[in-house]
């Protein structure tokens, strides 16, 4: 737990509802990944959306670019464990097929989305299927009369847009959505995050867009989103990586959890290694890390390689593992020394042991 000093206290904001999920206010912060596979091959969309609600993912965002798209996805929806946002660009047509579908959520751009007009239609499209709306803003793609305006993409070209296609839905009596100002650059999105903040009390979605590969995209979405929700800022998240939507939802719980925002799974608390570690840490973590993915009730679990700081460490876990030399290793249940191992296999110990802990918490509960 956090202590009282440490507490995020959120900003408030109205709450709206995509499917059954209910985002903004006192509402726990949605992690939501987007699809990589053809709309149209529902068998392994529907698949990828399966092995993403596994992991904890709330919502999943599916591009529905053509008809194609289109047709399938009421396959989708119907087979899908949570709810589906509907990324539309361009088409407005796709959009108010996808509220027809079923889609719980449809992502507009107001950029390419074309004129008020079917703007209208797709609202009104919403409003008959019960469907909420993301206006999601983008650096990459800003109307044409916003560009003209201010030369070139920047936090206030993106809230002004956000803005004006606030009160687009408001003055047709919609306010079932939520918003993103997102930019590739960390510092705008920041920004402009910060100031929509102050405006409005929609329910903000935040991403840093293009973010990278796992590596690189993991890191500016920990810092640019890490950020604003150390603000209080932010209801939804999604990081965006050139990579499995599996790993965006691993990211972004982590970044939840590592904030005290959300406490799903286990957490695993270890050293980066050394010279005085006595069992093959790095190893170790990686190899429980996958083994353990299935697991959703909130587990903390200490490997420390020697007896440097893991007595420390242990102390504060539901389990903890401390090298301690000649292939013997101390254990901690529930920051207490419990017993001693000496030449076991780690990895299936720590798993068995660790399984065995989460089903005890789960009864306790």
């Amino acid at each position: 737990m956090l202590r009282p000093y440490q507490q995020i206290h959120r900003r408030k904001s109205r709450v709206i509802n995509v499917g059954n999920v209910s985002i903004g206010g006192n509402n726990q912060i949605a992690v939501q990944t987007m699809t990589n596979t053809l709309t149209s091959n529902a068998k392994d969309t529907i698949a990828q959306i399966e092995r993403s609600a596994k992991l904890g993912v709330d919502l999943v965002r599916v591009s529905v670019p053509d008809k194609e798209s289109s047709n399938s996805l009421k396959e989708i929806v119907k087979h899908s464990p949570v709810p589906i946002i509907a990324d539309i660009h361009f088409h407005y047509k796709r959009g108010i097929e996808a509220a027809n579908s079923g889609a719980s959520c449809i992502r507009i751009n107001p950029g390419n989305i074309g004129s008020i007009d079917r703007i209208k239609e797709v609202i009104k499209a919403a409003k008959d299927n019960n469907c909420s709306i993301r206006v999601g803003v983008n650096a990459g793609s800003l109307e044409k009369q916003i560009l003209e305006k201010f030369s070139e993409p920047n936090p206030e070209a993106l809230v002004e847009s956000a803005l004006l296609n606030i009160k687009i839905l408001e003055d047709n009596d919609f306010t079932n959505f939520k918003i993103s100002v997102k930019s590739s650059d960390i510092f705008m999105s920041i920004k402009a995050y910060e100031q929509l903040a102050e405006l409005c009390d929609y329910p903000l979605h935040l991403g840093i867009t293009e973010a990278g590969g796992k590596r690189t995209g993991s890191i500016k979405s920990s810092i640019g989103i890490g950020n604003l929700l150390l603000r209080g800022i932010g209801d939804t998240i999604r990081i965006s990586l050139s990579d499995e939507p599996e790993e965006e939802v691993r990211v972004g719980f982590e970044i939840l959890k590592s904030l005290g925002l959300r406490n799903r799974g286990v957490k695993i608390i270890s050293c980066p290694s050394c010279a005085r570690q006595q069992f093959e840490v790095i190893k170790t973590v990686k190899n429980l890390e996958k083994k353990l993915d299935d697991i959703s009730t909130p587990i903390t679990v200490s490997i420390i390689g020697c007896v440097v700081n893991g007595p420390g460490e242990a102390t504060m876990t539901n389990i903890g593992i401390t090298g301690g030399g000649n292939d013997t290793h101390m254990i901690y249940l529930d920051g207490k020394k419990n017993n001693v191992v000496k030449n076991v296999d780690l990895e299936n110990y720590l798993e068995d042991l660790i399984r065995k802990k989460t089903k005890e918490i789960e009864l306790s509960n």
